[in-house]
């Protein structure tokens, strides 16, 4: 599985790619994005199986990812890893599109029930 991890913090990509390592899902493709900019133009060129996107990024916020590739058609797997935790950002996400949206702090266990739910 193809996932994309997007969020401008390197430090917490790559605590999310640890994470994703320790889940006990195996065959893991994990690339990285520091924007919601390059995301898309990763998106574009790679087709990733899943996104995991921070929420709070300058130049392109995570929901204005989500929202431009829903514009264009594209139906990519897509969730939220974010320290938002209010219901109506939730909402918001699900609305989008998002199947799901992981609250920091968050286990490598999290991210193995999310994978199985998600494949």
């Amino acid at each position: 599985m193809k996932i994309l991890v997007v969020d401008d913090s390197k430090a917490m990509r790559m605590i999310v790619r640890r994470h994703l390592d320790q889940s006990g899902i195996g065959g893991l493709e994990i690339t990285e994005a520091a924007s919601g900019l390059e995301a898309l133009a990763a998106i574009r060129e790679s087709e990733p199986d899943l996104v995991l996107s921070d929420w709070n990024m300058p130049e392109m916020n995570g929901i204005e990812l989500l929202t431009a590739l829903r514009a264009e058609g594209c139906q990519v797997r897509f969730g939220f890893v974010t320290s938002e935790s209010q219901a109506h950002i939730k909402d918001m996400a699900l609305d989008a599109g998002a199947m799901f949206v992981i609250v920091k702090p968050f286990t490598a266990e999290d991210f193995g029930a999310m994978l199985l739910r998600v494949t």
